[in-house]
Formats: C-alpha cells, sequence, structure tokens
C-alpha cells in the first residue's frame, strides 16, 4: 500500500537494546532508527538473533529500549506508566504471533472479540464488528468453534481477526506463517494484503519467510541490531 505523508505511525529513534548475560551485556538492537508510515505492509527480516523480534517488542511496549525513543502515533512511549501501556497495547496495537496465542475455552468469536469486550464496547456493535470480521477472514459459520475445533491456519485466522477487531493503529505479526503450510500461508498473506488494502491497517512483519517478503512493500533487513537494507518494492496488486 503507498505510503502516506504525515507522523509516521512507528519511529525508532537510535534505539538501543542490551540483554544481561551474567557479567555480559549482549546487544539486541543497536542505535537502530526506523520510520514506518501509515498504510504500509513492511516486513522486518535477517538471520535468527538479529534482532527483529526484539524490534516488534519494543514497538508493541513489551518491552523497554535501553537507550534512545519509540513513538508510537508520535507519541513517545517512554514516559508512560504501566497502566498507560497496557491501554496502549488494548487500545492501539494488534497482535498476531505464530503460535495463535488463542483461549482454548473460548469460541472463534469470543477469541475476537476479546478486546472489543475489554474495552467495554456495546455488545450489538461487538457482534456487527466480529462477525463482519470473521467473514472477511474466510471464517463465516465457523464462530462456535473452538481452537481445537480448528485447523492451524483458521486459529490464525482468528488470531488475524482478534488483532484487528478494535481497529489500532498498527498490528504486529511475529512468524505469522511459521507454523501452517504453503497453502495456508498464502491464503493469510491474500487475507491480511486485503485488509492492508481495503482497510488501511498497517502491517510489520517479523519473518525469515520469502513468501512474506514477496508480498511486502517494504523490506528492511536487519544484521546484528542495526539496519543493513531498506527497500521499498512494488506489490503484486501495485
Amino acid at each position: 500500500m503507498t505510503q502516506q505523508n504525515g507522523t509516521p505511525i512507528v519511529e525508532l529513534e537510535a534505539v538501543t537494546k542490551l540483554y544481561h548475560q551474567g557479567a555480559l551485556e549482549v546487544p539486541a538492537l543497536r542505535e537502530l532508527t526506523l520510520a514506518v508510515e501509515k498504510g504500509e505492509f513492511t516486513a522486518i527480516c535477517g538471520p535468527s538473533g538479529s534482532g527483529k523480534t526484539t524490534m516488534l517488542n519494543l514497538i508493541g511496549a513489551l518491552d523497554t529500549p535501553t537507550s534512545g525513543r519509540i513513538l508510537l502515533e508520535g507519541r513517545d512511549l517512554g514516559p508512560l506508566s504501566r497502566r498507560e501501556l497496557s491501554h496502549l497495547r488494548r487500545d492501539r496495537i494488534g497482535f498476531v504471533f505464530q503460535a495463535y496465542n488463542l483461549m482454548p475455552v473460548l469460541t472463534a468469536y469470543e477469541n475476537a472479540e476479546t478486546v472489543l469486550a475489554l474495552q467495554g464496547v456495546d455488545e450489538s456493535e461487538r457482534r456487527e464488528r466480529v462477525m463482519e470480521l470473521l467473514a472477511d477472514v474466510g471464517l463465516e459459520g465457523m464462530e462456535h468453534r473452538r481452537p481445537d475445533e480448528l485447523s492451524g491456519g483458521q486459529q490464525q485466522r482468528v488470531a488475524i481477526a482478534r488483532a484487528i477487531a478494535s481497529n489500532p493503529a498498527v498490528v504486529l505479526a511475529d512468524e505469522p506463517t511459521a507454523n501452517v503450510d504453503s497453502e495456508t500461508a498464502e491464503k493469510l498473506l491474500d487475507i491480511m494484503q486485503k485488509l492492508n488494502r481495503e482497510r488501511g491497517v498497517t502491517f510489520i512483519f517479523s519473518t525469515h519467510d520469502p513468501r512474506v517478503m514477496n508480498r511486502a512493500g517494504r523490506v528492511v533487513r536487519v544484521v546484528d541490531g542495526r539496519v543493513e537494507q531498506d527497500e521499498a518494492r512494488s506489490g503484486p496488486d501495485d
């Protein structure tokens, strides 16, 4: 999707993240700077240990940088309290994990509506939004099934619906195609590209998957905690 002018959705400004292993300090990110605009479909790639997942955890306010700043919609995450960060994650960030992270006792519908329920959205509005989303991701008629009654690909579709139900500023997808077969991966990418194109959902992927990189409008390669390459690409629909 074409980038838009204005304040970036996500900004990392000279971000360093150090982890402690005994007496050693191990850098996961080294003064990394990156901006992602609204409506991008961006893949963060690189070898294992390059810092991809660390980047997503920092953007998603699941961790804090050792130094540097992270901004979401122009808002610096650094000064925010735990409560404010929790509300930010709930309201402005969608997460899609490779392990799906669905609640096993809840139906597809109940999993997808979780964030909206936490936000206090009226039940009738929740139902309308969730049913529309489940249809968008190809799960119409499966809303009453629990995760153990769904295939891996169907579970990931529920996770995608849950991630975008609250109309977040950005969806962070950590290796979302890692645990599904090739055909299912392509279908999931079709769904996410459609949501990006038709709803303007901003996606940032952490991935090793060439299929994700081939679909991305932008590929950022991270090596040893630094941006080695930042390439804009034309997607298949451009």
